[in-house]
């Protein structure tokens, strides 16, 4: 196991900037997952940690040790690929055997060391197959056993469940989970799929275009999203974003989406006046009487345009009269009865709400939010 720390490290490819200086230290045991989508930068990231990819600028360190200028076989650190990287001519127990003979080390330990891990992966009795005779999910589970036989201090995954279908991933994921549990090894792993993230991390940082938008636990980031983009990248599905205005003085907030208003509890630091984007989760939504006179809820006159049925939920698409991009809001399929073309009002409590300056798309703080 090991800590690592990342001070000022970034990445240029002559004039594109991959990746912007970053601080980040990752502790002794922890799962810490690297979050974006394509081409934010979290691949090269974690190749610049295994010591694949030079660092342009900043200061890598495993167990407080510097290991910026060192070569990857050096750094005690092993990486799963999202292609598995088996050797096809071999078979699973020779895959697994591989880096340990690279070393010389003795038969007897290879032998023992093979053997723990496939008992450990369930792979026992697939030792003479080769990679072209296994499932998706066992050539995974071979390329995780082939970086186990190391013993490392960190492990690295580089979207290692992208290419299996949905059920197998399901089932990785929970093999993964229980893996760190009982080895309780460094793990930093990347992924574009905020599912994995929710699930697997203990910490998760954010990035876009190469920069740092976040880090939290996920229910950090789910619950109190820092910007519009971690706010509708996290979650599915996905929050709904609507424009709206703050009016007032510090100490006393009125929101306005379309004709409804509503009372706020904002902290005194945001500002008094300014237009707003207003954001909820379609789960926090749900419908109320055309009449209803329910204070601490957004209301918004809505029209039904599609229904998607999930089984135990229902996805209700809608049109807002001052939005053209719509809402969504996601209910328990049997407390919904509506239809296409119905008008209907969306109520949203005013605890759901997120609430982010338009000019910046910085979330405003509330009241009970902690200190940063």
């Amino acid at each position: 196991m090991a800590a690592i720390e990342l001070r000022q490290v970034e990445k240029r490819f002559d004039d594109v900037q991959a990746l912007l200086p970053l601080d980040l230290e990752i502790g002794d045991g922890e799962f810490l997952v690297l979050l974006g989508p394509s081409g934010c930068g979290k691949t090269t990231l974690l190749r610049m940690i295994a010591g694949l990819e030079d660092v342009t600028a900043g200061d890598i360190l495993i167990d407080g040790r510097s290991v910026t200028d060192e070569r990857a076989r050096e750094r005690n650190v092993a990486m799963v690929f999202q292609n598995y990287a088996l050797y096809p001519h071999l078979n699973v127990a020779q895959n697994l055997a591989f880096p340990l003979e690279a070393r010389r080390l003795p038969k007897s330990e290879i032998d023992n060391k093979v053997t723990a891990v496939a008992q450990k992966l369930g792979l026992s009795d697939l030792m003479d197959r080769r990679p072209s005779q296994l499932s998706g999910g066992q050539r995974q589970r071979v390329a995780v056993g082939r970086a186990m036989v190391r013993d490392p201090k960190v492990f690295l995954f580089d979207e290692p469940l992208s290419n299996l279908d949905a059920s197998l991933r399901e089932g990785m994921r929970s093999e993964l989970i229980r893996l760190h549990a009982s080895l309780r090894n460094t793990v930093i792993y990347v992924t574009h799929d905020q599912v994995e993230a929710m699930t697997m991390a203990e910490r998760v940082v954010v990035l876009r275009a190469g920069e740092v938008q976040q880090i939290g636990t996920p229910m950090q980031i789910y619950t109190r999203p820092r910007n519009v983009f971690v706010a509708q990248f996290i979650g599915s599905p996905s929050m709904n974003i609507v424009p709206g205005s703050l009016h007032g003085v510090k100490g006393s907030y009125k929101l306005q989406v379309g004709n409804c208003k509503l009372a706020l509890p904002l902290a005194d630091k945001n500002n008094a006046d300014c237009a707003v984007l207003v954001g909820f989760r379609p789960a926090d939504a749900g419908f109320g009487a055309g009449r209803s006179t329910r204070s601490g809820r957004l209301r918004i006159p809505v029209t039904v345009t599609a229904i998607q049925p999930l089984g135990h939920d229902v996805i209700v698409d809608l049109s807002t009269d001052e939005d053209e991009r719509g809402v969504i809001a996601q209910l328990p399929w049997r407390s919904f009865s509506g239809k296409v073309a119905d008008r209907l009002v969306l109520e949203i409590p005013a605890d759901a709400l997120h609430v982010f300056e338009s000019s910046t798309e910085l979330r405003m703080a509330a009241r009970e939010d902690p200190t940063p």
